[in-house]
């Protein structure tokens, strides 16, 4: 007999939610701390209107004007315009959006309970137990029918991330703007703790609707563990498919925006960035917030519903699932919960503990939360292991039980934290100004655009080494002490600080558009110079984010993948076998083919608003001296048309491929192209973000010209100068597009043969079968 979790069951059943309640509580406060900040010219109106819900933007609030004494009305009252301008035209694009995606998650749903209906020939009787016959377990009708539950709650929780996300984010960007005139470090806490309010709503609502989820679920299925957790994969599944079409929609609307209004408004018409009369910077800046936030957050959503997913799948059918130890089994969301509270402890030191006074102190304080919340979550982990876990225990490992010990899992998890925080710090040094290779990229643009993007490449591909090795390694150490379950929970442990992550991650598109704003709205040099610097950090960090989320896709990838070869019933994947080795290739292949549909989507997108751009500046008469107002509204349209056109092929390409190749092909097959695809694509992933990253910030290091060196490159209109833009443009799709959308290619298409893989094993193969 297996000694059980020293937690007892009612105290998981309480801290669980509790935690995830304590995480949007602390989500709403700082949203109230942001929401004091008011935005409007008229300080008595804050009286009358103040608590009636009337703005444009669903807010009535307003701010004080506070600039060295001066009431500049004019500039307030410009801010609020822009920001309800940036917030309707993303409102109005997600919704747009939505349609379109809750019309294939009505489809795909139904597709989900037909395809597992059909597996026991839509039978309503109990069946036995796949890993134990002397049991009965429910019929494959209702892991359809639940299955098809998650799937729809994964999908609309995922949305809701996204949506959510964007509302903060617009409702900050002004604010943020309006508080840099008090010093950059008033500024920097506006736009930390609206940040923080999106990474803590979809840390713990995430938790907390997959915790409730298992627990209705649990009123129906019993003691059939095994049947539940292979219903809650459903959950994963929506989650992932729907953060595909943000990223992906997302992606192409930001950048055809940003190279239209790069290539027109700084090089032909040496124009600054942000400037009122580049027709295409409303949509620029529409372009941050749908695709850097909203798809950024049902991106990591989907990582974390995947990884808990895949985690509670493997220990199902181990023996926390067969002794039902419910304990022990909500030890994946038990290191969720734990990892709320530490980051609500981090976040305190950004916003409250100590004060940012100068410009060099952004960045640090930035990095210190990636630290400060991972060297505290590895104590709470070995505080979860040792309280959620029995000493010892058994992992199901491919047809066998591996017997594992608890602070086995507790290192297995660990190693998945701290290589998150290599690859983090691994890919700043490869983005960030403030090291070498990137001034090694912006010294290049000396002899013209070609050289900046060969050493662009070059230093894209070099920076793939160390965190495939830091992957290599947490896969290696997990792998061996607990199996394909010690490879989940240490994507779990990667994600556990999902919510300073995302804090982090989402202040970069607020303190952008904070700046956009300012050069927007006429803003003295003095308040754009602190929102640049806001900007330049929020960059770095915003690639660490991605660093971060390519590597987590990888883990959760291989767990999902392990957790598809054993609910398929295969127990070797031989390379050697021509069924294997034609899917390696294919599955190899694909995030070449993804990427080249993503890249052209945004350049024919972009051909049309450089065109766009062009015709206004050359028929409407005054726009250039700034006497005319350019048409704002027809360039966030090109846009919105070409990002929802073009999001259906890459999202068809990655929805269909496994349910094509599982029904053709059948299981093994579908194991190459699942290992070709996460091979390939992690590798493509980081290089595209980091060449990306670096084009960009070497733009910004010359126009910044805070060094000797820099200044010998610069000033802004140089030769060298518009050489790194045209880097940083053809960088922009790479870091933005689709670089980040591969992460999702490779978790995607593990987690939808995960659900399928009942009808892959029972109908699956039927080329082979009649060859």
């Amino acid at each position: 007999m297996v000694a059980s979790a020293f937690l007892p069951e009612l105290w998981t059943e309480i801290l669980v939610p509790v935690c995830a309640v304590i995480g949007i509580a602390f989500s709403l406060f700082q949203w109230f701390i942001v929401s004091r900040v008011r935005v409007t010219a008229d300080q008595g109106a804050s009286s009358s209107s103040g608590g009636s819900n009337n703005g444009k933007n669903g807010y009535g609030d307003y701010l004080i004007e506070e600039e060295e004494g001066l009431n500049e009305q004019s500039v307030v009252a410009k801010c609020a315009e822009i920001q309800t301008a940036i917030s309707e035209g993303a409102t109005s694009f997600l919704f747009t959006e939505y349609k379109y995606v809750g019309v294939f998650m009505v489809f795909f749903a139904a597709i989900i309970f037909v395809f597992l209906g059909s597996v026991e020939g839509f039978s309503t009787k109990n069946k036995p137990c796949t890993y134990d016959d002397t049991k009965t377990c429910k019929p494959a009708l209702a892991t359809a029918a639940f299955s098809t539950v998650a799937f729809v709650l994964g999908a609309v929780t995922s949305v809701l991330s996204g949506f959510l996300g964007m509302k903060i984010a617009t409702y900050a960007n002004a604010r943020t703007t309006l508080e840099a005139r008090k010093g950059v470090g008033k500024a920097f806490i506006v736009a930390f703790r609206s940040g923080a309010v999106m990474g803590f709503l979809l840390a713990a609502s995430g938790l907390l609707v997959l915790y409730i989820t298992i627990n209705v679920f649990k009123i129906y299925y019993g003691d059939d563990w095994e049947g539940l957790f292979e219903a809650i994969t459903g959950y994963g599944l929506g989650g992932s498919s729907m953060a595909l079409f943000g990223r992906v929609g997302g992606g192409i609307y930001t950048k055809a925006a940003d190279v239209g209004a790069d290539l027109v408004g700084k090089i032909e018409r040496n124009i600054p960035e942000d400037d009122p009369r580049n027709p295409a910077v409303i949509a620029d800046n529409v372009g941050d917030n749908v695709g850097d936030i909203a798809g950024m957050g049902s991106d990591l959503f989907g990582s974390y519903a995947e990884a808990s997913c895949a985690a509670l799948v493997v220990a199902s059918i181990s023996s926390f699932g067969i002794n039902h130890d419910f304990t022990a089994m909500l030890y994946p969301l038990l290191i969720s919960s734990m990892g709320i509270l530490v980051c609500l402890i981090t976040t305190l030191f950004a916003t409250d503990f100590f004060e940012i006074k100068a410009v060099k102190e952004i960045e640090p304080a930035l990095k210190n939360q990636l630290i400060i919340s991972t060297v505290i979550m590895t104590v709470g982990i070995a505080i979860v292991s040792w309280v959620g876990l029995p000493s010892s225990f058994t992992i199901f490992n491919f047809g066998t039980q591996k017997v594992v010990k608890n602070w086995q899992l507790f290192l297995c998890v660990c190693v998945g934290l701290w290589a998150g925080l290599i690859i983090g710090f691994v890919t700043e040094y490869y983005t960030s100004n403030a090291y070498s290779p990137v001034q090694d990229v912006a010294d290049s643009c000396r002899t013209g655009a070609a050289t900046n993007v060969i050493f662009g490449l070059a230093l894209g591909y070099k920076s793939v080494i160390i965190p495939i090795f830091a992957i290599a390694a947490s896969i290696f150490v997990s792998f061996s002490f607990a199996a394909m379950y010690g490879v989940a929970v240490a994507a779990l442990g990667m994600l556990s600080t999902i919510a300073t992550g995302l804090a982090i991650d989402a202040y970069g598109p607020i303190s952008d558009n904070a700046g956009g704003i300012a050069e927007m709205a006429g803003m003295s040099h003095r308040i754009r110079e602190r929102t640049d610097a806001l900007d330049a950090a929020g960059n770095t960090t915003a690639a660490i984010g991605k660093g971060f989320a390519i590597g987590s896709a990888a883990l959760v990838s291989l767990a999902l993948f392990g957790a598809f070869v054993s609910r398929a019933g295969v127990h070797t994947v031989d390379v050697l076998t021509p069924k294997v080795i034609i899917g390696l290739l294919v599955g190899a292949m694909l995030p070449y083919w993804f990427s080249a549909m993503t890249m052209k989507s945004v350049g024919s997108a972009a051909l049309k608003m450089v065109e766009e751009v062009r015709r206004q500046f050359n028929t409407i008469p005054g726009l250039m001296e700034g006497t005319a107002k350019p048409d704002y509204a027809t360039c966030v349209k090109i846009s919105t048309d070409a990002s929802i056109k073009e999001m259906i092929p890459p999202g068809c390409l990655v929805m269909l491929t496994p349910l094509i190749v599982g029904f053709f092909f059948g299981v093994e097959t579908l194991s190459g192209v699942l290992a070709g695809s996460l091979v390939s694509g992690v590798q493509i992933a980081i290089s595209a973000s980091n060449t990306g990253g670096a084009w960009d910030n070497a733009k910004k290091y010359i126009e910044a010209g805070v060094s000797e060196h820099a200044k010998s490159l610069g000033p802004k209109g140089s030769e060298p100068h518009k050489a790194a833009v045209i880097g940083d443009t053809i960088g922009d799709p790479l870091k933005d597009t689709s670089g980040p959308s591969l992460n999702i290619l490779i978790k995607l298409m593990a987690v939808e043969s995960l659900v399928f893989a009942p009808f892959f094993a029972t109908h699956g193969g039927i080329l082979f079968k009649y060859l």
